[in-house]
């Protein structure tokens, strides 16, 4: 939209843009359309055959962003899961308050050992990545301890059929629902479960996401990477947390529901 204002306010046709920079006039339509993402050097050219140059930077700058928002999986994990693992330490190291909403699975900081080996071994042999699963596990541990240590609040917020879904074996999901009702004890930590029952009319289960104080949003998705960064978005996950939040119970009436999930493993 911005490149396109950018050539109406010079006077300029697709055409007239097109030939002064060589490009044939389709390319010039595909770039104003979001059909095509121009590079660093179509938005250079494109400013400064529409006399605004001074506005290149800027616009390359929001490219930049636009392209770092999602990365996909393949090129995250290229090397193994271990260094994906790694690059999120710096985020959990300087993030305070984090909100945390799950559909599927028990999230990250409350994981235990065995739960995080069958995730990630599944996610290993899934997308064909270098058997590094081992040394992403303690990776992964050693990054709980920002639970247990300094001023690191979490707030999270799971969806009930995320303690009925079955990663590993019943003796990993039975421990691992066993250790979320020990961090729920923790002070640094609340915990709330929306139940099944709960009416969802208004606001119905939505992907998984973690909120890092008001800096940023991670959502995994199945083709990669999204990190959302833009202050009206990140507003927008926060109000829908607060939302969901309400439509949690706490304390012993989530316990009941995670005892409950305990139980249903013997059967």
């Amino acid at each position: 939209m911005r490149l396109r204002e950018i050539r109406t306010d010079a006077g300029l046709t697709g055409r007239d843009l097109g030939r002064l920079t060589g490009w044939h006039s389709s390319k010039v339509s595909r770039i104003e359309h979001a059909r095509q993402t121009p590079s660093a050097d179509d938005i250079t050219a494109w400013c400064k055959h529409c006399g605004a140059v001074d506005q290149a930077a800027d616009l390359i700058a929001a490219l930049r962003a636009a392209e770092g928002m999602f990365v996909e999986w393949q090129r995250m994990e290229r090397t193994g899961l271990r260094v994906a693992q790694e690059s999120v330490i710096p985020l959990w190291e300087r993030t305070r308050r984090f909100r945390i909403y799950s559909s599927w699975l028990i999230p990250g900081p409350l994981q235990t050992p065995t739960y995080i080996r069958a995730l990630l071994h599944a996610l290993q042999v899934r997308r064909d990545l270098p058997d590094d699963v081992e040394a992403a596990v303690r990776v992964r541990v050693d990054k709980q301890h920002v639970i247990h240590e300094g001023d690191h609040r979490f707030a999270v917020v799971l969806e009930e059929g995320a303690l009925r879904y079955r990663i590993g074996d019943a003796e990993t999901m039975a421990a691992q629902l066993g250790h979320l009702l020990a961090v729920a004890a923790l002070p640094s930590v609340s915990l709330g479960v929306i139940p099944l029952e709960a009416d969802r009319s208004a606001l119905w289960p939505l992907e998984s996401f973690f909120l890092y104080d008001d800096e940023q949003v991670n959502v995994e998705l199945v083709s990669g990477h999204l990190t959302v960064t833009q202050p009206r978005e990140i507003a927008m996950y926060a109000e829908v947390f607060a939302q969901l939040a309400n439509l949690a119970v706490y304390g012993a009436s989530a316990r009941s529901l995670i005892t409950e999930a305990i139980s249903s493993l013997d059967g």
